[in-house]
């Protein structure tokens, strides 16, 4: 028989179960706050740790602006400095001694071959011509009675009047006058050719570019003391321009080829030449081909001597690409540039072309595929970690 007391007594179990039960949840879920809250600390501090480790690694990466270099054309141009001379120039000596008489043409005229340049009075070759004719005179005079006597006693050998020793001796003394006769001759003509250079001719056309001398001048051309020289005699109808090509492009020198030449004085005015000769030798100083181009010059615009640009024109035959001249690297490895290859820096031995002050060209080494470092610092090897940034590349090049 169950009594409301009993009933009170059986509760109180019922309501410890639950408590139990709500305990057991409770202490269930701090613990997995609990270890929420310590792995939360955990990922924090292993993500700060990746994070400083990140920024440590991008720390050590250098920043580099990189550019392409860029390709050279199929068929360019190649300028080089000429020097310009005369086709034919020479120097104009006095071949005999004196005194300048006159002269009569002065720098910068045009003179035809065999115009009269210069008289010269010689005092003293006149006088030993003079000498020279007496000296022939007399020798030929010698010769005549040596001629006569030596035809007598031939007579008179004929009826041995006389004997044939004395036959010979007169035979042999007309011999000897007639030498004598021959060199007295001989010295009269030489000294008659040395009259004739009192009279200086020019050799050939042209132009008096310079003149050394005056009226009352002495002119030496004795054999012991150099020459006097009078005029200088340079033909301008045609020059030459001499230039050093370099050892790259010596295949291009060929004979016949056009050359474009350009002056400072005639801005916009074009010349034309050609490839005439090369010395077939490169110069183990400077590398490079002498090269003669002879260019026509009827008005007289061109001078001897003048500076000159020359131009040629190339095929395909270097190909040859464009660099700033500020990537370049030197080192005792010799010249260098740095390119990026797999995010690491790479440094690669180049061969330079031409020269164009902020830009050169580089026929070796490099393509225009490469991305080259602008500015590298010059503790970069080849190795280091760089993390690369496009560049804008240097638009002044080669005109």
């Amino acid at each position: 028989m169950n009594t409301p007391q009993a009933n009170q007594v059986e509760a109180p179990p019922r309501m410890s179960i639950v408590t139990r039960l709500v305990l057991t949840i409770c202490l269930v879920a701090g613990a997995l706050a609990l270890f929420l809250a310590i792995r939360s600390g955990l990922d924090t501090r292993v993500r700060a740790g990746a994070s400083l480790k990140r920024s440590t690694l991008d720390a050590a990466v250098q920043d580099v602006n990189v550019l392409h270099p860029k390709p050279t054309s199929a068929a360019e141009e190649l300028t080089l400095p000429g020097n310009m001379q005369a086709f034919v120039a020479t120097p104009i000596y006095a071949r005999t001694s004196g005194y300048l008489k006159n002269w009569y043409f002065d720098i910068g005229v045009h003179v035809k071959t065999g115009d009269l340049l210069a008289e010269i009075e010689t005092p003293e070759v006149d006088r030993q011509l003079d000498q020279a004719r007496a000296e022939l005179a007399t020798a030929q005079a010698n010769h005549r009675l040596a001629e006569t006597t030596a035809a007598r006693y031939q007579e008179l050998l004929k009826t041995e009047s006389v004997a044939r020793q004395d036959v010979e001796d007169k035979v042999g003394d007309l011999q000897a006058k007639k030498a004598m006769v021959d060199s007295a001759a001989s010295n009269v003509r030489r000294l008659e050719e040395m009259q004739r250079f009192q009279k200086v001719y020019a050799p050939f056309a042209g132009v008096i570019t310079a003149r050394n001398t005056d009226i009352g001048a002495l002119i030496d051309a004795g054999a012991n003391s150099p020459g006097k020289q009078l005029f200088d005699l340079a033909a301008n109808d045609r020059l030459r321009v001499y230039v050093n090509v370099p050892q790259t492009y010596s295949r291009e020198a060929t004979p016949g080829k056009t050359a474009d030449l350009t002056l400072e004085e005639y801005p916009g005015r074009h010349f034309f030449g050609k490839i005439a000769r090369t010395a077939d030798a490169i110069d183990p100083a400077s590398r490079t081909l002498l090269t003669e181009v002879d260019v026509d010059n009827p008005t007289g615009l061109l001078l001897p001597g003048a500076y000159v640009s020359v131009r040629f024109k190339l095929g395909a035959q270097v190909p040859a690409v464009l660099l700033p001249a500020n990537t370049l690297i030197f080192r005792s490895g010799g010249l260098q540039v740095a390119v990026v290859r797999a995010g690491k820096a790479e440094l690669v031995p180049v061969t330079l072309g031409r020269d164009f002050g902020t830009q050169v060209e580089v026929i070796n080494g490099v393509t225009s595929k490469d991305a080259v470092i602008e500015n590298p610092s010059d503790s970069l090897t080849s190795g280091t970690p760089v993390r690369a940034t496009e560049a804008q590349p240097d638009k002044d090049g080669p005109k």
